[in-house]
């Protein structure tokens, strides 16, 4: 009997939707894209309305062979991507490449895996909604275009391998220009007077000064401060006014994508990279003992709060059931950004009975931390709001002077029982006191402080920004910071981004050619118009033509202003070239900035901008100075009369190489991506690598030759066996 293919992108969601569909259905993954623009070209025929030129990636060979196999024997085709542009137009491209096998092809979405959404879209099968994968073209094509034209232009003024993205350069813009703002910030000085009052012996308050002559406080310097510090103390102190009332505080809508990523960042300490990897397993599935594999929560590249009736319905009786009725709230609508598609629900779980502890066995630590984030996130957005006890006291000091005091008291706790947060524990409530009753001052001081410039953009707060200018999409915010860090623009420092020198100069030169394309307005303007087009308002040439025009007018211009670019970015010092007397100009490589003579090609000398140590002996093969230096993968030591003589050897640590057998030494080495590891100088003989760095000790627990060093923010520094997982106290 003939089966029905299904066919989704990844494995886990195969196995998955296999467990729902059973006999009669064969279920294999494509592993994400099967075509795309070819690699080495451009790929796009601007002179022919843009048209693109497809290719099979070559990686995929064997499983577009499988698919066209099971294809040919299968009496249809059920496309099940994911439910976003993009997965609409990978189910295109399988449409385009299967249907010549003779079966029909169909689609089907859903936005949770789950056995009643499975057969539900099996039920209702849908023909590829070419509007969507026409915007996710025309977003393909600008990419490529960008990629293709404008990273050549870096080279020219840089170096080779440099490349812009569309989106990613502005986030890289945001980023420089808060940093632009940082260092322009002028710290205005401004001081505030607070402390503690008392009314009889034991009931005590803070209080701030409020105003001064029915005005704000503008304190500007300590002789003020401590003129009006002396006129509120000889003053009589009173309690003017006590007012208490209610106040409610509503829950937060449930998870889109945006906000996931910045409430993962800032209670999780996830990156929106590692949010959305782990979201993407829960939503695929994930084995949960004898009931299989199981979708956990529903789409996860969303900007919509709706959620759907039936989850709606179950959330509360959940409530209902395990807090009670007092904790079940209202209908509440949500506010939808104006920018917002509006497509797919909100993030939730799919089953609210599923809660996080009773499925923890069967996660990793990530999935459970993440699961329980939104499944909380979900439930509290369905229960009552907290209801709060306020007081707040106004004091008057003279006719002059008034301060005020508050607290707040939390008397029902509604949503907060399911997803408390920090704003509950730092309550305080005031003591009871009655309008006239006189208070006196039991200390009460003046704080100087200055005006602090804008914070630097976190992972959070920069998707926050994308977001509200209308920058990219969901599914690409994660992508934007991940690239702009992979590519060497963006450092992070605990939480913070700030540019790198590179990054910033990058951005210089592409403001000086390209301000109007990477222009935050144009950039959120093309979103709009990217939506139109899923919408059948726009034709997706003639959005691309939109943006080309400007790029392409832009480029004509470079010609001109090469060497002008390149004098930006070349800054001249006041060393002399030891080889010719020129004045030696930083330059940039992929290893980083370097000094180099300006009379190349005539004269080839540049030195490392870092310290260039001598060793203290001479180069086998020529006899000229061993010198450590740093490179695209580390530290290493060279000849000094590189490049005549291209002598190397790695740095060793002094560690012996823990392989047995092995004579080699351990050198600090870096991958292609920056990150620190560990490997033997013996490389590519003897291919030892670790992470952690090694130290000659032997495990006091199962005597393992050696050790690796660790470092945690709870236990600070200690020492690890790789066999055994003891741990000790560093010498």
């Amino acid at each position: 009997m003939d089966k029905v293919l299904v066919i989704v992108e990844s494995p886990a969601k195969a196995r998955t939707i296999k467990k729902y569909l059973g006999k009669g259905y064969d279920v294999k993954a494509s592993v994400g894209h099967i075509r795309d623009l070819p690699k080495r070209e451009l790929g796009i025929d601007v002179e022919k309305n843009f048209k693109p030129k497809y290719v099979n990636m070559r990686a995929k060979s064997k499983v577009l062979k499988e698919l066209r196999d099971k294809a040919s024997g299968s009496s249809s085709i059920l496309l099940a991507t994911d439910m976003d542009r993009e997965g609409e137009a990978i189910a295109w491209h399988l449409e385009e490449l299967l249907k010549k096998t003779g079966a029909p092809v169909k689609r089907i979405i859903f936005n949770e895996i789950t056995k009643n959404a499975i057969v539900e879209a099996v039920e209702n099968p849908r023909d590829i909604d070419i509007d969507k994968v026409n915007a996710q073209q025309a977003r393909r094509i600008l990419d490529r275009l960008v990629g293709y034209l404008v990273s050549p232009v870096l080279w020219k003024i840089f170096y080779r391998g440099l490349s812009a993205g569309r989106v990613q350069t502005v986030g890289l813009r945001l980023i420089c220009e808060r940093e632009n703002e940082i260092r322009a910030f002028i710290p205005v000085e401004y001081w505030t007077i607070e402390g503690i009052l008392r009314c009889g012996e034991d009931r005590e308050f803070e209080a701030k000064l409020l105003k001064i002559a029915g005005n704000k406080p503008e304190i500007s310097s300590e002789k003020d401060a401590s003129r009006i510090l002396e006129e509120i103390k000889a003053s009589e102190i009173m309690v003017n006014a006590v007012r208490n009332k209610q106040k409610k505080r509503n829950p937060q809508p449930p998870f889109i994508t945006s906000t996931l990523q910045r409430e993962a960042a800032g209670r999780l300490g996830f990156t929106a990279k590692r949010t959305m990897a782990v979201a993407q397993q829960l939503y695929e599935g994930v084995e949960l003992g004898n009931e299989g594999s199981a979708g956990l929560i529903s789409y996860m590249r969303t900007d919509s709060t709706r959620v759907s009736k039936e989850a709606y319905a179950q959330g509360k009786t959940w409530i209902e059931e395990n807090l009670g009725k007092d904790h079940v709230g209202g209908s509440r609508s949500y506010a939808k950004g104006k920018l917002a598609q509006d497509a797919h629900e909100a993030i939730r779980p799919t089953d609210s009975y599923r809660k996080p502890e009773d499925i923890a066995p069967f996660l990793t630590k990530d999935q459970k931390a993440l699961y329980d984030l939104i499944w909380r996130r979900f439930l509290s957005s369905l229960a009552s709001p907290a209801v709060y006890d306020m007081r707040e006291v106004d004091i008057t000091a003279g006719d002059e002077y008034l301060l005020r005091a508050g607290g707040r008291k939390l008397i029902h706790p509604g949503f907060l029982a399911l997803y408390p947060d920090k704003q509950a524990d730092a309550d305080k409530w005031m003591p009871d006191l009655e309008e006239g009753e006189i208070a006196e001052i039991k200390n009460l001081d003046a704080s100087q402080h200055f005006t602090e410039p804008p914070p630097r953009f976190s992972e959070a707060s920069l998707i926050k920004e994308l977001e509200d200018k209308g920058i990219g999409r969901p599914s690409t915010y994660a992508s934007i910071i991940s690239i702009i860090q992979d590519r060497g623009y963006v450092e992070k420092d605990g939480r913070a981004l700030f540019p790198t020198e590179l990054g910033e100069k990058v951005w210089e030169s592409l403001a000086q050619l390209f301000n109007d394309i990477f222009e935050v307005d144009f950039t959120a303007r093309m979103e709009t118009e990217l939506d139109k087009v899923e919408g059948s308002e726009e034709k997706w040439q003639g959005v691309v033509n939109f943006f080309y025009e400007p790029l392409h007018t832009d480029l004509e211009k470079f010609g001109d202003r090469r060497d002008e670019l390149k004098k930006l970015v070349q800054e001249e010092t006041d060393e002399d070239c030891p080889k010719c007397g020129k004045k030696l100009v930083k330059k940039w490589s992929r290893n980083g900035p370097f000094l180099a003579c300006p009379g190349w090609p005539e004269c080839k000398h540049s030195k490392s901008l870092e310290e260039e140590e001598a060793l203290g002996r001479k180069c086998p093969e020529c006899g000229g100075e061993l010198r450590y230096k740093s490179g695209r993968f580390g530290r290493f030591i060279a000849c000094d009369n590189y490049p005549d003589c291209k002598y190397t050897e790695a740095v060793s640590l002094g560690i012996s190489c823990p392989e047995e057998g092995c004579e080699g030494q351990i050198s600090e080495r870096k991958t292609r991506r920056g990150k620190i590891f560990y490997g033997c100088t013996k490389y590519p003989k003897c291919k030892f690598a670790s992470w952690d760095k090694p130290v000659e000790k032997e495990c006091p627990s199962c005597g393992h030759a050696w050790m690796v060093e660790k470092t945690t923010k709870k236990k600070g520094s200690f020492l690890r066996c790789p066999s055994c997982k003891h741990e000790v106290e560093p010498e």
